[in-house]
């Protein structure tokens, strides 16, 4: 796509003020997808520098905002955390082409706040913190599940900007259970539903993606029963944010976000499958 109302491009590391008509540019694949006529600079963060994925000293991971798929992928398969399969499942979520696998950002997809948009489960699910930047270098943190509002909405000032996402050396160690489906055989993902048990104390997320216009995390301090996930689930998302487009009408995404749900509830506590799950 030519961006053909982009007067300039700076790179962020140049302190400029902010104005009116500009964007970050990161990997470069939402922006460059679709004509963008409001647009008139892009700021670069390609060469800010910053590390794709940092240990910390507590046990934690941070993401960096320009961290590409391909990147995470690759530290998922390596790494020995429990909850490292879920990195290459939620990477393999995207149906991403090998340049869009190359250069697409981990902060891309939060700040797209699309409700498929795989970065979001996964973070949300792994109970991550956003590290918001300002103009001013002003910081403030949100949840990952927090961050994205509905569908195409998120927790970001004019000018702000998504530094990185952390995760929590316990959410790291926990078990996982993942659950997608789509309409189609190669679709977007029209429900999506990770489960995570926390061996310290046994409780229980389930968080619920792309069915729904924002995430939904539902923490127990025990494991529910069926009945009692099925009443959180229906508790927390009212009917108007089940989402509703091309890849799924809202009842059958509620259905599915309920029954994936219940599945990832009895993978992680042992109850054997759900009659008639594949």
């Amino acid at each position: 796509m030519d961006l053909n109302t982009i007067a300039g491009i700076r790179g962020a590391h140049r302190r400029e003020p902010w104005r009116p008509g500009d964007a970050w540019l990161g990997g470069g694949t939402y922006l460059f997808s679709e004509p963008q006529p409001h647009l008139r600079r892009l700021v670069d963060l390609s060469r800010m520098g910053w590390e794709p994925l940092t240990h910390r000293a507590d046990g934690s991971l941070e993401i960096a905002a320009t961290c590409t798929i391909a990147q995470l992928s690759r530290f998922g398969r390596r790494s020995p955390a429990a909850a490292a399969p879920l990195f290459e499942q939620c990477c393999r979520a995207f149906l991403a082409s090998f340049k869009i696998w190359n250069m697409a950002t981990v902060g891309g997809n939060l700040c797209n706040a699309l409700p498929a948009g795989p970065m979001i489960s996964l973070t949300a699910a792994l109970d991550g913190s956003c590290l918001l930047l300002a103009q001013d270098g002003a910081t403030r943190e949100v949840k990952a599940a927090d961050f994205v509002r509905g569908e195409g909405v998120k927790d970001l000032a004019e000018g702000e900007l998504l530094r990185s996402v952390t995760l929590p050396a316990r959410a790291l160690g926990c078990r996982t259970a993942f659950r997608q489906v789509s309409l189609y055989g190669l679709g977007r993902s029209a429900a999506l539903v990770i489960g995570t048990l926390d061996p310290v104390d046994g409780s229980l997320a389930v968080t619920v993606t792309a069915a729904t216009t924002r995430p939904f995390r539902l923490w127990f301090p025990l494991p529910p029963t069926a009945a009692h996930l099925r009443a959180a689930v229906d508790s927390a998302v009212s009917a108007a944010e089940w989402f509703d487009d091309i890849h799924g009408l809202p009842e059958w995404r509620r259905h599915m976000g309920l029954r994936l749900a219940e599945e990832v509830r009895r993978e992680l506590t042992g109850t054997g499958p759900l009659e008639g799950a594949r």
